[in-house]
Formats: structure tokens, C-alpha cells, sequence
């Protein structure tokens, strides 16, 4: 109601109405003005309110804490580094995974069969590459998180229904039990995916894109595997810290997601002040 009135008394209040709103106005800027006992409670309520009140850092660190994405190790010199098969699935899942099937058909130039776009366009690079075996048990893997999520069924009030273990092995072939049950439990819980568990796996695939191709990934594949679109997965390669890009190749729009360090993460937005 003060602001109100006194945006009044500016528009249509007299001269000396007018020089005394002015004079009020400068008395607050350089602290002037004598409260009331009403103003001085309601003040003090404000400061007792926002003693407690996180700061704008703290409050980014929750975010970032709560975020459904693969742990990252943020201390890393070298992009390689920062996001660390070994810390993302598990060091016995990783050792459990079976690549020499993959290697020797790729030498042999064997046709491997594969539910994955994304993977089928890399399995012969990256099998062929004897320095690449850490890589390769990651696009394995992947390859089974990505199978995980088109078995998965439309379930109560927006979530997914996950197949049961039988259905999981028939569909993963190849997978070890091991291999099976840490994709389950990392992506669902009693056999349904939330959100949050939907957005932990999509995640995970850009992680493990970025690993197989050296943080700088051409999006495509991957988009058609996840079945999303454009804007949907670049919302999440940002949760994961990548830089995105385009470029008009012939007809064709090309998506780029690198990562470099420092990795960019999503921040909170900050309320307008109100004047």
C-alpha cells in the first residue's frame, strides 16, 4: 500500500507532496528513516526468517549433489579422467564383462549382430584397437543399458515396468547374471523406473558415449537408440558437463557434444529482485 500511495502522490500529488516523497526516498537510501514498531517486527520476522537460509553456492551444491548423473571426479587434470569406467560401473561388473567374442569377429571381419546403432556403427573400430579394451567392455555394456531400456514398458501414473530376470536374460544374451542385476538395480527399483531413473540412464549413455569416442560425440545414434529428441538429449549431455554445437552438413543438421575441462554444469536460476 506504500509503494502504491507513493507511486500516486509521484503521478498526481502536489510540488510539496512530491519533494516530500523525494526527501523520504533519500532518507531510506542513506538510512534516515525512523520505523515503527510495525515496521521494525516485520524487519526483525525477515531476519529471523533468512538467518538459516542457504547461500547461492550452497544451494548450487545440493543441486549438483541430487542430480540423477554418473559420479564424476571433478579433481581430474585430464578430461579422461573425470568420468572413470571403473567408478561408474563398478570395477568386478567391468572385469565380468566378455569382449573376446567381439574381437576375434572383428578380426575375422565376422558380422556381430547388435540392438544398438550407436554401437553397431563402432564395435569394429573400437574391437580392432588393442589399446581399447577398457573402451570396449564400456560399449558393451552400454549396449546392454540401452536393450535394458527398450524392454521396458509403459507402467502406473508415468513410470516404466522393467521385464522380469527371465525376460532381462533372454533379451541381454550374452550378459553375465552379474552384469544383469547391476543394471537393474542401478535403473529401477522393485521393477519400476521413475524419473529419476529414466534420467540416471540417459545420462549414463551420454557418459558412455563420450568415453567410447573420446568426449567429442556426434549425437545421432545415440539419439535414435534413446528415441528423443534433439532438445531432450541435449538437456542431458549439459547435466553431464558437455559443451553443445551444430553445423549444416549438405542437407543435414549435425549435433556435437564435447566435453573439456572445466566441465559446464546446469545452474540454478536466481529470482528477479523485485525493485
Amino acid at each position: 500500500m506504500f509503494d502504491m500511495r507513493t507511486e500516486l502522490g509521484e503521478a498526481f500529488g502536489t510540488k510539496k507532496a512530491r519533494k516530500a516523497i523525494k526527501s523520504v526516498a533519500e532518507n531510506a537510501i542513506t538510512g534516515g528513516v525512523k520505523m515503527g514498531t510495525g515496521e521494525l517486527a516485520v524487519v526483525n520476522s525477515i531476519k529471523d526468517s533468512t538467518r538459516d537460509m542457504a547461500t547461492q553456492e550452497e544451494l548450487q551444491a545440493a543441486v549438483d549433489q541430487a542430480r540423477p548423473v554418473p559420479r564424476a571426479n571433478l579433481d581430474a587434470d585430464e578430461i579422461q579422467d573425470v568420468y572413470r569406467p571403473r567408478d561408474i560401473i563398478g570395477s568386478e561388473v567391468l572385469k565380468a564383462i566378455p569382449i573376446l567374442d567381439w574381437q576375434e569377429a572383428a578380426k575375422s571381419l565376422q558380422n556381430i549382430v547388435c540392438a544398438s546403432r550407436y554401437v553397431a556403427n563402432r564395435i569394429v573400430r573400437v574391437a580392432n584397437n588393442e589399446d581399447a579394451v577398457q573402451r570396449l567392455k564400456v560399449l558393451r555394456y552400454m549396449m546392454w543399458v540401452i536393450i535394458f531400456w527398450h524392454s521396458a514398458r509403459p507402467g502406473k501414473m508415468g513410470t516404466m515396468s522393467v521385464g522380469k530376470r527371465e525376460i532381462l536374460r533372454d533379451n541381454m544374451v550374452g550378459a553375465p547374471e552379474i552384469v544383469i542385476e547391476n543394471i537393474r538395480r542401478k535403473f529401477s527399483d522393485g521393477g519400476v523406473m521413475r524419473k529419476a531413473h529414466v534420467d540416471l540412464l540417459m545420462t549414463h549413455c551420454c557418459v558412455f558415449a563420450a568415453i567410447v569416442d573420446n568426449f567429442e560425440i556426434l549425437t545421432l545414434d545415440l539419439r535414435e537408440d534413446l528415441k528423443l529428441e534433439q532438445k531432450q538429449l541435449n538437456l542431458y549431455f549439459a547435466e553431464v558437463g558437455a559443451r553443445m554445437s551444430q553445423k549444416k552438413v549438405g542437407d543435414q543438421v549435425v549435433h556435437t557434444a564435447k566435453f573439456v575441462l572445466p566441465l559446464q554444469f546446469p545452474k540454478i536460476r536466481q529470482a528477479r529482485r523485485r525493485n
